[in-house]
């Protein structure tokens, strides 16, 4: 007897600023005496069908390739049905997706998003993503994401910070988002400004509602106006492989940015051994989201992998004067427990003409760990960040947010030691821990040293109390200043975070509270010159340096 397997995927239904958004796949399976055939029907879904012999022999085999639904793997026939048809065949099955040895697999315009939800191994076949011609600029080529729904929890109408347990009971660990469209939070000032973002979280809570203690709660919500639970997926996903080469767009230089990559919108994921390179940037081009990019999932981690920094173009911001677009290979959103180990960029990374490599919002527990990139950036704040065993280039580390920054055993090579973003409040609430680093101001250029960087007027509202870190601990640093300016005076610990504040009659509209102490250890400079607190010294009078 014949037997018809049919299935209308309508998968990942994902979320994204706590809207649960519309399916990216939409893939009908027959399974018919027919030949295994992929086609397009006139509404644009795939309609798949695979003869019954075919079926018993892929859950033989336990996987399925590529070329078993039709890619041709020349590197000019566009083989993005197929590969999506793959994938949606495996998830049905749970069946381990293989890439064929040696292929190279052509991805044109087209909007087709290959749903991922099983162990993929690209191998060492080759990726050509061609932008040049895209129907739809913000729809991820493969979508890593989970089988379980997400859905909206009953009864909970507040929330305080460092809350230790909500009042919910679920299946199992589950992410929780939640806004407060009421609070408007990171108000963005200068030449990008704009009037903020609706308040919002991202915590993991287990079956009974307790939530994990590193990775807290941490705004004051007095009421919730969207919810959404995300369960996490248990076992981990692995994807392998995979040399992928993105010809760039040719768009106009504007803030419509390109998400055609692999987007991971599910927990417990392994991304191991993957290369993305760029060809084809000219004179202008539209910015990039991230070739990897993680959101609203936890437990990610990216390891021996290699990326590409982006050109960067110009265009004029939203004071109506001309800014440098942020693009990049690798961003995460509303996301918890991301590591990238092991990792680096094809750039050299103190080229300034290219953008640095990871862009973040939303995030907690972000760790580098031997990884040689341009930079790290938390734009809309991170909760706890560790660098390690690293190497920063020319845009150094700059991050807003909470609890505690770590960086150990790393070199860095930005403008300061640590930038705290002046366009979001320049605000740390909580410690810098720096250990066993070398600091190489400004890639060694002439430069006029500071640790510590950023700017803060205290005129402006950015949605939120404004901090530098309260404790910073420096053990073991040493700054290689030795290429400095004649009127040299030693490096600072910290810049001049406000010209205007030069004694008490300055008035801060929106105070800003300042770090209360340092602890300096085992320091060196190679100028010799011992370290000052500030050009501004009025303004951290009260800092208390502790120097052993």
């Amino acid at each position: 007897m014949i037997k018809y397997w049919l299935l209308l995927f309508f998968l990942s239904a994902y979320v994204a600023q706590g809207q649960i958004k519309d399916p990216l796949e939409n893939v009908v399976i027959t399974s018919s005496k027919k030949k295994t055939q992929v086609r397009t029907n006139k509404n644009g879904q795939l309609e798949v069908n695979i003869s019954p012999e075919d079926v018993q022999k892929f859950e033989a085999a336990g996987l399925v390739r590529y070329s078993d639904f039709g890619a041709r793997g020349n590197g000019k026939t566009d083989d993005i049905n197929a590969i999506a048809a793959a994938h949606a065949f495996a998830n049905k099955h749970s069946l381990l997706v293989k890439a064929d040895e040696g292929a190279t697999y052509y991805i044109g315009g087209q909007e087709r998003t290959a749903v991922i939800q099983t162990d993929t191994d690209f191998g060492t076949s080759a990726f050509i993503i061609d932008d040049t011609k895209v129907q739809n600029r913000s729809a991820p080529v493969f979508l890593v994401s989970s089988s379980l729904q997400p859905f909206k929890p009953e009864g909970i109408t507040s929330l305080k910070r460092n809350q230790k347990k909500v009042d919910v009971s679920l299946a199992g660990s589950s992410l929780i988002t939640v806004t407060n469209s009421a609070v408007m939070h990171y108000i963005r000032f200068g030449l990008n400004q704009n009037n903020g973002s609706s308040q919002t979280d991202i915590f993991a809570v287990d079956k009974n509602g307790q939530v994990d203690a590193d990775a807290p709660i941490i705004w004051d919500f007095d009421q919730i106006t969207e919810i959404t639970a995300l369960p996490i997926d248990e076992e981990t996903l692995y994807i392998s492989g995979g040399r992928f080469t993105t010809i760039a767009n040719q768009a106009e230089s504007k803030y419509n940015y390109y998400s055609r990559n692999i987007t991971i919108r599910r927990s417990n994921v392994l991304v191991d051994g993957l290369e993305h390179r760029i060809t084809g940037e000219g004179d202008q081009g539209a910015p990039y989201r991230g070739f990897i990019t993680i959101e609203d999932c936890a437990y990610v981690t990216v390891k021996n992998t290699t990326l590409t920094g982006h050109k960067t173009y110009r265009t004029i911001g939203r004071a109506g004067k001309p800014v440098s677009m942020g693009s990049y290979d690798l961003s995460v959103s509303r996301a918890l427990n991301v590591s990238f180990v092991n990792c680096r960029q094809t750039n050299d990374i103190d080229d300034r003409t290219y953008w640095g490599i990871l862009g973040s919002n939303y995030c907690k527990n972000l760790l580098y760990d031997s990884c040689t990139f341009s930079r790290f950036d938390a734009h809309k704040g991170v909760a706890n960040a560790t660098i390690r065993n690293s190497t920063l280039g020319h845009m150094g580390i700059n991050a807003i947010g909470s609890g505690t920054l770590t960086v150990e055993n790393t070199t860095v090579r930005g403008r300061s030691l640590v930038n705290l973003r002046s366009d979001y409040g320049s605000t740390w609430q909580g410690e810098f821990i720096i250990r066993n680093c070398t600091f190489v101001p400004n890639g060694g250029r002439t430069s006029s040293a500071s640790l510590i960087s950023g700017s803060y007027s205290g005129q402006h509202d950015f949605g939120y109390t404004c901090y530098m870190p309260e404790r910073i601990t420096i053990e073991g640093l040493h700054i290689d200043d030795s290429n400095h300016p004649e009127d040299y005076l030693g490096a600072a610990i910290f810049t001049d975070f406000n010209p205007e504040m030069t004694d008490d009659s300055f008035q801060e509209k929106f105070p800003y509270v300042r770090t209360r102490e340092v602890v300096l250890r085992d320091v060196t400079t190679a100028s010799g010159k011992p370290l000052r607190i500030s050009d501004n010294q009025f303004m951290f009078k009260g800092v208390k340096v502790e120097i052993d």
